[in-house]
């Protein structure tokens, strides 16, 4: 039950994350890609689910690492680090983040986009080209992002001893827009518009409210552990 509430979690996450700014943007590209298979819907929809697995993987790998790297510490020193650190640390990178969703501030993510020479090198792999895609865009970290990755499903996958399952699921997330628009290509591309502006209104409103919980969150914890306050 434990593990089936984390991986709940973690696949709300990837869903969550996918709409996010930046992975928006490279999941935007993503179709792009797939959609100049308009013409082949099988090619379509296979290109789509081996983006999926391309991100995947790359979670899958990158969530083995950080897990076994962590799980190397003894149970009293990862306590006393988060102790130490963990609580201080929180409160004004929440409040960063969640100015960076408001746009209060902006960094430059650049890279969201496929490059003309790396749009040659994934052409070349054909349908293929999809899965290279997919691994690129999940390792192409922005700072949403990697909150929800390093400050969210991490720690969830340490807490049920779960590197391999909670990283698959939180991957699939991420791609879930994709796949349905993928879906949406092969089945009709008027419907694609119409998705593609229900994705965007949510968008919109995730980032904001999402945006604004964080920066209270934040200053809460800032209040908290950084200054001592009895709140």
């Amino acid at each position: 039950m434990e593990l089936l509430a984390a991986a709940v979690s973690a696949l709300g996450l990837g869903i969550v994350t996918s709409i996010s700014p930046c992975p928006l943007a490279t999941n935007i590209a993503a179709v792009s890609y797939i959609g100049r298979r308009v013409g082949k819907p099988r090619l379509v929809l296979s290109a789509g689910l081996l983006y999926a697995l391309g991100r995947t993987l790359a979670y899958v790998a990158l969530g083995v690492a950080i897990v076994a790297g962590l799980t190397t510490l003894t149970p009293e020193r990862i306590v006393l680090l988060l102790r130490r650190y963990m609580n201080l640390l929180l409160g004004p990178f929440l409040i960063v983040v969640g100015m960076f969703l408001l746009e209060l501030v902006r960094f430059n993510v650049g890279g969201t986009g496929v490059s003309e020479k790396m749009q040659k090198r994934v052409d070349a792999l054909g349908v293929w080209g999809a899965l290279v895609l997919g691994m690129v865009f999940a390792l192409s970290f922005c700072p949403t992002s990697a909150a929800w990755f390093f400050f969210s499903l991490i720690p969830l996958a340490i807490t049920v001893d779960s590197s391999v399952a909670l990283p698959t699921v939180y991957g699939v997330g991420t791609a879930l827009p994709v796949l349905v628009f993928a879906t949406l290509i092969a089945l009709s591309a008027q419907s694609v518009g119409k998705a593609f502006g229900v994705v965007s209104k949510i968008e919109w409103w995730a980032r904001r409210v999402t945006g604004v919980i964080f920066v209270l969150a934040g200053i809460f914890f800032s209040l908290r552990y950084c200054f001592d306050l009895p709140i």
